[in-house]
């Protein structure tokens, strides 16, 4: 392999995310339209001599290159959604109250095609076979320090590594080429329906102990909170989510001659509870629904011609709406494991996993 690395790092953690009529223009997540998620500065890596370590209780301890994990193992493709645990943020924050966290608006979210080997095969190639309970498969990046820890890590519970199901893999590409540096270059875990934030015992990273929990309502402060960080288990699969693109809040919208505007967004399905089989739209407070046309496509013969349950979907619908300001049009999601959006979700202190029904608010109507 020629020994390469990326053409730019950063000093600083690189959190950003794009417009939502931008993210939502298409099916699959260009690399310049994703949402950048990062707790360090990125660093410069060189895939030639990047090495993986499979290494803790197994009984053939692993140190894998690059190359040895595109050739060596079979390369699994899978399409799904990433989402970051702070995605909506904001909406926690204006909604319900103030949160401790970056002010993440609707767009910390990117659905795109991935492909590397199955964790479980490597696994099962360092000697682990059996999902043993309790015990967990832990990641951990050592390559520059963090903000709240020397290095960043996270873990999932072994069934889920070595479940066919779940579909886990060491991703080498995004999108049919390389990841970008901001992507994970050279090699990233994938875990589909699982947060963008995650052996013999959880991961005791800063970010699986101290960060990414949804704490009790009484958790109101970081003082409050201690108590409640070794109780409270690590946000594991992301919520049943759906959010308006098309408008956005504060818009002036213009209705056609029919008297009707076109509503866009998205929606993810519960953890691997989908696909999302159904997106309603109100514009009078709920009182009433209009189902949204979904239209996610096929994903071919790989996928057995269905809709992949990790992916997101895209959705439209024409609304009928009075005119004048202070309009909101709000969404809801369904998935077909009976997982459906409720107005709210709980409030918590670091302003994760907020689902709460999508809304585009302060809309002037003409």
């Amino acid at each position: 392999m020629a020994c390469t690395h990326t053409a730019y790092s950063v000093d600083d953690p690189l959190n950003r995310e794009p417009s939502l009529k931008e993210l939502v223009s298409s099916f699959i997540t260009l690399g310049s339209l994703s949402y950048d998620r990062n707790h360090g500065p990125i660093p410069y890596v060189e895939a030639c001599t990047h090495v993986v370590t499979i290494d803790g209780l197994v009984s053939n301890p692993l140190r894998l290159t690059v190359e040895e994990l595109a050739t060596k193992f079979p390369q699994h493709e899978i399409c799904c959604a990433l989402e970051c645990a702070g995605n909506r943020r904001h909406t926690m924050r204006t909604m319900l109250k103030e949160v401790d966290g970056l002010d993440w608006g609707d767009a910390a979210v990117m659905n795109c095609n991935w492909s590397g080997p199955r964790l479980k095969d490597i696994l099962r190639h360092a000697g682990v076979h059996e999902a043993r309970p309790g015990l967990h498969v832990a990641f951990s990046s050592y390559q520059v320090e963090c903000q709240d820890d020397q290095w960043f890590g996270g873990s999932i519970e072994i069934e889920r590594a070595l479940s066919n199901d779940a579909e886990v893999i060491l991703a080498l590409e995004m999108n049919g080429a390389p990841l970008e540096p901001n992507h994970g270059y050279p090699v990233r875990v994938v875990l589909p329906g699982i947060v963008g934030a995650r052996w013999d015992q959880e991961s005791t990273n800063f970010y699986q102990r101290r960060d990414y929990k949804v704490l009790p309502e009484e958790a109101v402060d970081r003082d409050a909170a201690e108590p409640f960080w070794d109780k409270t288990p690590a946000m594991c699969e992301v919520p049943i989510n759906s959010v308006i693109a098309v408008p956005e809040d504060n818009e002036t919208i213009i209705l056609s001659k029919l008297g009707k505007y076109e509503v866009k967004g998205y929606a993810v399905p519960q953890g691997p509870d989908g696909p999302i089989t159904r997106v309603q739209v109100s514009s009078d407070g709920g009182e009433s629904w209009v189902d949204a046309l979904i239209e996610s496509p096929r994903l071919g013969a790989s996928a057995g011609d269905m809709v992949n349950k990790w992916c997101w979907v895209l959705w439209k619908v024409d609304i009928e709406i009075e005119k004048g300001s202070g309009r909101e049009v709000l969404s809801r999601a369904f998935d077909a494991g009976g997982n459906h959006q409720a107005e709210h979700s709980q409030w918590n202190l670091r302003g994760v996993g907020y689902s709460g029904y999508g809304r585009a608010r302060h809309l002037t109507v003409r």
